[in-house]
């Protein structure tokens, strides 16, 4: 059993950053981390992913460039830099992990509860 907590969201202006952190604790040995976001009346969409090593990291088109996602083992612990903020990053961001590292939403087992992100205009 895997249990995550999601914090760090908040309310930034456009072009401002925020820095998320996920909590790991459990059977977290060789488990994937990844970032997914919803927005109010859309689906849960992927954001990052990170595999165990750190070596390998995949992002959503809409993020490359603005997003940075990073790992500390010793801590259980995955991050995600967000920067240059827009208004369309608003959303509940939710840390999953799974055993693979994949941009699929079904392939991950454990969820966090999420974290509000908001960006104003």
């Amino acid at each position: 059993q895997v249990q995550l907590v999601e914090s760090g969201g908040g309310l930034v202006q456009a072009g401002g950053s925020l820095r998320l952190s996920c909590a790991a604790s459990g059977r977290t040995f060789l488990l994937a981390l990844g970032w997914f976001r919803q927005a109010p009346g859309k689906e849960r969409e992927f954001v990052s992913t990170i595999n165990w090593s750190g070596g390998t990291t995949y992002y959503a088109d809409s993020v490359k460039g603005r997003f940075t996602i990073s790992r500390d083992n010793a801590k259980s612990t995955v991050y995600l830099q967000m920067d240059s903020l827009k208004p369309e990053d608003t959303a509940v961001y939710y840390c999953a992990a799974g055993r693979y590292t994949t941009t699929t939403t079904g392939e991950y087992a454990y969820w966090g509860q999420g974290t509000q992100v908001t960006v104003s205009s």
